[in-house]
Order: structure tokens, then sequence, then C-alpha cells
């Protein structure tokens, strides 16, 4: 298998089809189908499925091969950088992953340094929910991402604390107190936000034991707060995921606090490209 020929299967998976592979690649259609056929027939499995409604679908063991491959392709890109390292050059790639609360609170500050300090250093985004974020830093699609700790199976830096909220309107009963508890959100229809907010509010009922009456779940913040500003529910919601609230709708304080902790994280610190070094390095400067 050549480099190029492994560089055209990860570019197919990330398609999800050879003609935009070619594209991508500035190959042939043709071209794209024979590299991968050559790696099916070479390692004597099958790498791919094509279905009519869904387009090319990874096998089980394409699934498994793609991981290893990605890590091929890095550890390539990191003798190409420590090279370009020993010439006095700089040049890499930096796959970062984000959700979008995060994305709008961090990264253009991080963008805008890292460009003006590394101007030959490539970034490339990949925006996704929390757990499509995990997804990417296990598979080796990213390089580094913006997740929420605790974190067991990465190396992580901390970036930010996020204060959790209650959000309801001004004419709820609740409103007129200073605080609330999670006990007092017990059976109050709560329109939960899946944007990395499911399973922490889980844990919030059952550590106050309280029942937690999930009335709608949403992806999207503004349907969160329109939902809140028609009366539908309430909502917990960090504060950074939103700027502005609709008209007539509150904050109000948890009791106790609540807080989630905002981490950048990567695979391994010790295994790192220099690029990625010099990245979590800006990062540290920036927001420490």
């Amino acid at each position: 298998m050549t480099i190029t020929q492994l560089q055209v299967f990860v570019k197919t998976v990330e398609m999800g089809s050879f003609t935009k592979a070619g594209q991508a690649l500035n190959m042939t259609q043709p071209a794209v189908s024979h590299a991968i056929l050559s790696i099916e027939s070479e390692l004597g499995v099958t790498l791919f499925i094509r279905d009519r409604r869904k387009g090319l679908i990874l096998t089980d063991v394409g699934k498994r091969i793609i991981v290893h491959i990605r890590e091929i392709l890095i550890g390539i890109e990191k003798i190409e950088q420590e090279v370009a390292v020993e010439k006095g050059l700089e040049v890499g790639t930096i796959r970062i992953g984000s959700f979008p609360s995060a994305s709008a609170h961090f990264l253009p500050k991080i963008i805008r340094v890292f460009r003006e300090k590394y101007p030959k250093l490539e970034l490339v985004l990949h925006e996704g929910t929390l757990e499509e974020v995990n997804e990417w830093l296990l598979t080796r699609v990213i390089d580094v991402g913006i997740i929420i700790l605790p974190s067991e199976e990465m190396d992580t830096l901390s970036l930010a604390k996020d204060k959790m909220v209650v959000v309801l309107r001004d004419d709820h009963p609740l409103y007129i107190r200073p605080s609330i508890s999670i006990k007092d959100l017990e059976n109050e229809p709560l329109i939960v936000f899946k944007g990395g907010y499911e399973s922490p509010i889980i844990d919030m009922f059952h550590q106050a034991k309280a029942r937690l009456r999930k009335e709608f779940t949403v992806s999207n913040v503004s349907t969160a707060l329109n939902m809140v500003q028609e009366g539908l529910g309430l909502t917990i919601l960090a504060e950074m995921s939103f700027s502005t609230l609709p008209p007539n709708v509150k904050v109000r304080n948890l009791n106790p606090q609540v807080w989630r902790e905002i981490a950048l994280a990567v695979p391994s610190l010790k295994e790192t490209s220099f690029a990625v070094q010099v990245f979590i390095q800006m990062v540290r400067e920036v927001f420490h």
C-alpha cells in the first residue's frame, strides 16, 4: 500500500463518495476506485459496502482499519514536520473539533492569534455535538478537541468553567426567588438541549433525588429559548451557550451553583505532532 492509496481511502471515508473524494484530491473517479480496490485486494477484505440509498458504508473491518490508517498518516505528518523544523520551517495541519457554543466562544480568538503567530500552519475545523467530538478524537479524525470534562481517555488542558443557570419566563412563580435548587424544579416541564447537556442534567436530578420531567428534547439553543418564551417549560443552560435572551425570558442561578469545565483534549500529549504542540502552547498563553 502506498501513502497515496491510504490518503485516498481516508478521503473517501470522509466524503462518502469516490467522485467527491476524487474532486477533493484532484483525481479522477476511476483512479480513486482503483486505489480502494488495490487496498482491498492487498488486504484480502472488503472495506466498503455500496448502498444505493446511503452510498458508501464502511464494513466492520473497514471501521477498525481506518483508525490505524489515520494513525499512519499522522505519523507521516510528524516526520514531515520534524524535518521542516530542522530546516527552520513551519509546516503542518491541525484538525480541531468543537461543539457550537465552545466554537463561538473560543475559536475566533484562538484562530486569530494562531494565524498571526504561525501563518504557515493550517487549521481545519470540524464542528459537531460533544459526542461527535469525542468520537472524532478516538478515531483520530481530529488532532485536538474542545470537550466537557471529565474525560478518562484523553489528555486535557482546562480552558474555562461555565456556569449552569435556569432559564425561565419572568411570570413563572420561581422567578421571584434569587436562586433555584434542583429540588425546586421537580415535576417542572423541562426543555433539555442535547448539545452535551442531557447527561449532566440527569446526573443533577439523580444526585438531588428529584424527579426529572423532560417535556421536550431539542438540538438548538434558540429553539429551547423560544419555547421558554412561549411558556412551554424551563431549561437549564450554560451561560456560554447564549449571548442574548428573548423578551420576558430571564435567568436564575442554581443553588448550589453548578459549573461545567471546558477543556482542550488530545489522545496523547506525548505523541502529538510538532504543529499540535505549538497550538497547545499558544492556547495556554492565551487562556492562562
